[in-house]
Formats: C-alpha cells, structure tokens, sequence
C-alpha cells in the first residue's frame, strides 16, 4: 500500500518516489512479492509524468528491492529479509532485541582534545617553527616531482619508501650521524615506525623496559600491541643501568625504548658511558634496543653525539627518527634502520598496513635533500633555535633573580626545557589554557603515577622570542 504523499521540490521525483517505496517495504505496507500498482496509476497517484516513475522502479530494480517481469510487472523482491511488517505476527514475549557485543580486544585510550597549535602561546615542546618553513622552495621540489614522476611509481609497490629518498637518506645518515646503513624502511612517522617495531616484537603479556619519564605516545603504542611496560629509574645522567639491570633479572624483557640524545621529556643526553653499559647489557640479555632519535639536528653547545646504532656490532639497535621536526608534523616522514632480517620482517609488516607510500612527497624530498637546500635549511632553524633557547635561558634566570624558586639546566640541543617550579603543578595546563598558554606538566609524562608533580616542559622552537616571553609571563603568574 502506498500514499501518495505529495512529492517536494527538495529533490528530484524519481528520488522521493522511490524512497517513499523503500519506506513502504521496510514497514511493511508492501511484502515480499507484492505487485506493484502500474506506472500509470503511479504517476496519476503523485501527480507526476510516466517516465519519472518509470526511473524510479528501474532504479529500485537494480538496487534489489525490486524485481520486474515481463507482463506482470513490478513486485516487492520476494528475497528481502522484512522482519517487521504490520501483516506479520509480533514476535513472542520471549524475543529479545539483539545487540552487538562492543567488546574491543583492546583499547587505544581517549584521543585527546587538546590541539597545541589552538593556542595563542605554545610552549609545546616538540612543536617546528612553521612559519619559518621554505614552502617557495620547497614547493618547486614538489612541481619538478610530478614534472618527472613515471607513471609506474604511481601504482602500489616500493612499500619500504621511494628508491631515491632512500638512497638521499643513507647518504645524510652516513655524514650527519656516522651512520652506515645498506637499507632502511621510511614510515609514515616515527609513530608508525613504533607500531611496526612493537607489532612484530611484542607477544601478549612479554615486556617493555621504558625510561619512567618518557614518550607517551610510545608507550601508548607499545601496550597496544600487547607489551607490559616497565619503568626504569632516571638519574641526572639519564636511564639508571643498576635499575636496568634488576628490570632484566626480574622479568622477560623484549625491547628496551631509548631516546639517548635529548631525553623526552628532561632533555638530559645520556652520556658515554652509560650508552655503552646499557649497550652491553642488553646484548648480554638478548634484548632489542629503539632508539628514537628524534630531532638529532638540533644541537647547540658542541657536535651532537653519534646515535647508539651507529657502533652496533650484536645488531641489537633498532633506529627510529622522523622529519616532523625539520619539516612539519603533515609530511607524515619517518624511517628506521635495522639488521637486514630485522628490517624485511618490519617492511613485510608495513605492507599488511600500508601498501604504498606518498610517492610524490618522497620524491620531492629526495629532490630537496638532493639540491643541498635541506642542509641549509637546517644549518638556518639550529641557529634560529639557539637564539630561542638562549632568550628562553634568559628569561628563567631573570624570574629566578626575581626570587620565583625556578630550577633547570640549560640543554646542550633540543627544542624544550625541563624546569622545576618547587611546587605542585598539578592543574596548571588547565589553567594556563583560560589564559591561551598550552603548557605541559610532568604529569603527563610519568608512565606510574606519582605522589606529586612539579616540573614543567617549556618548548622554545615554535614561537619567536617576543611570543615566548609574554607567554611565559602568564604561566609565571600562575605559579
């Protein structure tokens, strides 16, 4: 049974009419195998032309809830589940609605609301200065990649990264980091890189050993691949290996997640010999080691110290570091070296996930790295960041003299401080955003909870100088 409620203006004919048949099916004014009237009592029902009926049962046809035959026309597909239906007995007491079970194998946890670049100050510490970015130039970079591109490179395959990128990026680790490396896999981000590694590590229930501060996000996708993490102590000089140490002889250690150069969040470089003890002692346990090198670049106070996997003679380092602080969190670049059979099993991995690469975003990197542009763009923003860091310096020493109990070390590189307010910080960020101030607490970087909290992470990279200081002012004012 139909209507004939007047069809609008809203949208074509055959589209309302053929919606309101839908609705007749699925409550059951039509049933399985009923006819249809004709596309003449149709049209003069809707007040509307034959062949506008007739698009619309064609249309119903092809989509299913019809079916046609010659000279008995149109009917209600007999194949349609309608369950409910005013001509159909109610379904007895005993019926109960069903409903998916929404049971997750696991959770990700809450994505977060907070958008640091929403802010009129951020102190986000990992943030690149944007509006110092070379998009002219790097724009042609990405004109001259699809002028060249060959079709073929444009259809799936080359998952490990574009063979020319590749090639730039061993050429930079070779010179830059005194890393050699006969391949490597480019991610889309280090966090992508994270997952792989985890994802192909990491049983249900095996371990993690982790700095107790440290990258959230790391940790986040290490438990989503089944890890239990364990936190290791941190001292002035970094990872404690005593700690290490207990941590090993204790439990079932897969992976050790490093970030030796700039410690996220204190910014402490672990020193010598503390790279080597921990070094060995992960080789005597058999244990992997990541080592997140994340904004190696910028290093201010004397030449960056050689990545970890750099002297790797057990091949027990995994290397992960990305572009989203040279360039921008978009560009979506990162990329790992590993031993050779290390890194088939991660880019066999990557496949499953993801079967083709920006092609187009690599190849204009490649063409950048390739001009020497990269490398003076980088030589331009260590400068720009150490002037940044140095006025930030200034800054606290001054609140300092003007009797705020303020304590922090200088870093030797990085893009943030680690600073020591003496008093609980607990509630700050809320308060500094009423105020347009995005600023992290340590808080938010214990992988255990704590008594009490009461340092801070001020980042100097992504705003300039004058930004900076009236932002500081208003965490200053909260303190």
């Amino acid at each position: 049974m139909l209507t004939g409620v007047p069809l609008t203006q809203d949208s074509p004919k055959h589209i309302q009419l053929a919606e309101q048949i839908c609705v007749a099916i699925k409550q059951g004014h039509l049933r399985p195998n009923d006819p249809l009237p004709s596309a003449r009592k149709l049209a003069q029902l809707y007040g509307i032309n034959r062949h506008t009926v007739m698009t619309a049962l064609q249309n119903l046809v092809a989509q299913g809830w019809l079916s046609s035959e010659q000279r008995r026309g149109y009917r209600v597909n007999q194949a349609l589940p309608i369950e409910s239906s005013q001509h159909i007995a109610k379904p007895s007491a005993q019926v109960r609605d069903i409903q998916a079970d929404f049971a997750l194998s696991l959770s990700a946890g809450e994505l977060s609301d907070r958008e640091n670049t929403a802010y009129e100050y951020s102190f986000a510490g990992g943030l690149a200065d944007l509006m110092e970015f070379p998009y002219d130039e790097f724009r042609r970079h990405l004109s001259q990649a699809c002028r060249a591109v060959n079709v073929a490179q444009l259809h799936y395959g080359n998952c490990s990264g574009e063979p020319a990128l590749k090639q730039q990026l061993r050429h930079y680790l070779r010179r830059a980091r005194a890393l050699e490396c006969d391949d490597l896999l480019v991610c889309n981000g280090s966090q992508e890189a994270l997952f792989l590694i985890a994802k192909a590590f990491i049983r249900s229930g095996e371990g993690v050993a982790v700095e107790s501060l440290g990258y959230p996000p790391a940790h986040r996708a290490f438990e989503a691949c089944g890890a239990t993490l364990h936190g290791i102590a941190q001292d002035k000089e970094g990872l404690n290996v005593d700690s290490l140490r207990a941590c090993f002889e204790q439990n079932r250690i897969k992976l050790l997640y490093l970030t030796p150069l700039h410690q996220y969040p204190t910014m402490v470089t672990l020193s010598i010999g503390r790279r080597m003890a921990i070094y060995q002692l992960c080789a005597e346990y058999g244990v992997f080691i990541i080592e997140d090198d994340y904004d190696h670049e910028f290093h201010y106070r004397c030449p960056p110290l050689q990545p970890m996997a750099a002297s790797d003679p057990h091949g027990i380092v995994i290397y992960v570091s990305t572009f989203s602080k040279i360039m921008f969190a978009g560009a979506r670049m990162g990329y790992l070296v590993a031993r050779a059979d290390v890194l088939s099993e991660l880019t066999s991995l990557k496949q499953l996930m993801n079967h083709k690469n920006d092609i187009l975003l690599q190849m204009a990197l490649a063409n950048w790295m390739a001009s020497g542009e990269f490398e003076r763009h980088l030589r331009r923003m260590t400068k720009r960041y150490q002037v940044r860091c140095d006025a930030l310096a200034s800054e606290l020493q001054r609140y300092q003299q003007s009797g705020y109990p303020l304590t922090f070390t200088v870093p030797d590189g990085g893009m943030a401080f680690w600073v020591n307010t003496h008093q609980d910080v607990s509630g700050l960020s809320a308060r500094a955003a009423e105020l347009g101030v995005y600023v992290q607490t340590e808080a938010e970087f214990w992988r255990f909870p704590q008594q009490h909290y009461t340092h801070i992470r001020l980042g100097f990279a992504g705003q300039n100088e004058q930004k900076m200081r009236i932002g500081l002012s208003r965490i200053i004012s909260l303190l």
